[in-house]
């Protein structure tokens, strides 16, 4: 129970941090928090770990939880890296992939069918996220699967939240099945190049998705 109301506050304090409601380095006052979201202090913690663990806040022994936003251009240089990470891995699990592993990259790309089918934004991300480590993994390359995982920790919020966009969960299944084709023919380069895209598409998406957030803002402001 209280795993999932820490992934409901993680939710919604990750869109709170991302979106500007809380400033950078501004402190989270646990008890107002706990008190907002009716929770006891356990679930947020586990929150704030989370979120301290894709790098949305700093946890600091004794003096608490701050917001830590990256800056745009960070933001642009990590979705650069993590492209090519991803580009990577796909080369190289294009190349030693086992069949039992495009199996399972098989059944997460149906799951993230039905997640689709059914409108559920969580479900998908959690099939995407499985999708994407089973890649890792299969690059053979160890060192190389830990630096993904990574930065995928590190934008995960990110990369979550662009889904939100319209159309973009059906959008992503289509990059999925182009991946899984590249595996599946053995096409190193064009496992590289669709990867590639399918990241970059996903820092172009969360960047159209906070100007929406910046122009609603400014039209609530202006009434």
């Amino acid at each position: 129970m209280s795993e999932r109301m820490a992934d409901k506050i993680r939710a919604k304090l990750e869109e709170m941090i991302v979106t500007g409601e809380f400033s950078d380095g501004e402190r989270l006052d646990e008890i107002r928090l706990a008190d907002s979201f009716d929770v006891s202090r356990t679930p947020l913690r586990e929150a704030f770990q989370q979120l301290a663990a894709s790098g949305l806040l700093v946890l600091e022994a004794r003096r608490g939880a701050f917001v830590r936003q990256p800056a745009f251009e960070e933001m642009i240089e990590m979705f650069e890296v993590m492209a090519e990470l991803e580009a990577m891995c796909g080369r190289l699990a294009a190349r030693r992939v086992s069949e039992p592993v495009l199996d399972a990259i098989r059944e997460t790309v149906l799951a993230c069918e039905e997640a689709v089918n059914r409108g559920e934004a969580d479900a998908y991300y959690a099939e995407n996220e499985h999708f994407h480590h089973l890649i890792y993994d299969a690059s053979g390359n160890h060192f190389l699967a830990e630096e993904a995982r990574r930065l995928h920790r590190r934008l995960q919020p990110f990369r979550r939240m662009q889904l939100q966009l319209r159309g973009r969960m059906a959008q992503s299944l289509g990059e999925h099945r182009a991946i899984l084709e590249a595996l599946e023919n053995g096409d190193e380069a064009s496992a590289a190049t669709v990867l590639r895209d399918h990241v970059a598409v996903q820092g172009g998406k969360f960047n159209d998705l906070m100007v929406s957030y910046r122009r609603s803002q400014l039209h609530q402001k202006a009434r």
